[in-house]
């Protein structure tokens, strides 16, 4: 009721509108490339970036056409982090933005289909905890690496403090997020942080071709295979072991080991390895 004893309406809120620009999507020949889209902002992990791109991810999982994702970044960066410029000013912080993305394990959905990494130039904190959650990681030879969250005084969130001593080593990543310092693409591969270096210019087509060999398998093999890496990376070793051996039995159950399928996929692999071979 206001002062003039007229009675308003309540006007119910609304959510915020998330443009659909700053995260880009694509799909051809079964794959969706996923790319962050504020080259401006070194793509840096705004409200609205960290809005739309499960969705995207989701999208893609949920596409039938879709056998295989690539994240990749709008030239010069693969992703700065936290947009440190929205936090500051006032709008969102930093606690609040960490308890939104907290309420899922990382900075994906749950995925079933793998996620190549193509990082095209830096990926920091945030970004580089995007990038560690991928299946893999291809990197163009302009890339770099760096953990800041010590100089910027928050607590890694996204998996980091799991993810990148599986990677490197507890040692390597002690020293990373101790210091600070960058790494850059040469010594990323020399420590198993990504799969290839290639030129930046070769980045893309690479990853699709990687993401085109996968996807001419077995796709349902392929999920399960992946889905029994991220089980057992969860368990000790002998259980990891015991996990695997069930894993293949249920499959067996199942129905995925009949020997005319093994059969024919056989020869399909002959038949590839003699022209990779050539």
């Amino acid at each position: 009721m206001s002062g003039t004893g007229v009675e308003r309406p309540e006007i119910a809120s609304r959510p915020p509108v998330v443009p659909d620009d700053v995260v880009l999507y694509d799909v051809a020949d079964r794959i969706a490339t996923v790319t962050l889209n504020r080259p401006e902002a070194r793509n840096a992990l705004s409200r609205a970036v960290r809005s739309r791109l499960p969705k995207l991810l989701e999208q893609a999982d949920a596409d039938d056409d879709v056998d295989v994702i690539i994240l990749t970044g709008a030239d010069p960066a693969f992703c700065a982090g936290l947009d440190l410029k929205e936090l500051g000013s006032g709008e969102h912080d930093v606690g609040a933005a960490m308890v939104d993305d907290q309420r899922r394990r990382g900075p994906f959905p749950e995925l079933a289909k793998p996620v190549i990494g193509a990082i095209n130039g830096v990926a920091i904190t945030g970004g580089f905890e995007l990038a560690l959650n991928c299946d893999f990681l291809v990197a163009s030879d302009r890339a770099r690496f760096a953990d800041t969250h010590s100089r910027v005084g928050i607590q890694p969130g996204w998996g980091l403090t799991v993810l990148l001593p599986a990677a490197v080593g507890v040692r390597r990543a002690k020293e990373l997020s101790a210091t600070g310092n960058f790494l850059d693409a040469p010594t990323a591969l020399a420590w198993g942080l990504v799969n290839h270096v290639v030129a930046h210019e070769e980045l893309l087509p690479f990853c699709l071709t990687l993401a085109a060999d996968i996807a001419s398998n077995d796709q349902a093999g392929v999920r399960r295979i992946l889905q029994t890496y991220d089980e057992g990376s969860l368990v000790a070793g002998e259980e990891a072991w015991q996990l695997e051996g069930e894993v293949s039995r249920e499959w067996l159950r199942s129905g995925g080991g009949r020997p005319e399928d093994v059969e024919g996929r056989r020869r399909a692999v002959m038949a590839r390895g003699r022209q990779q071979s050539g």
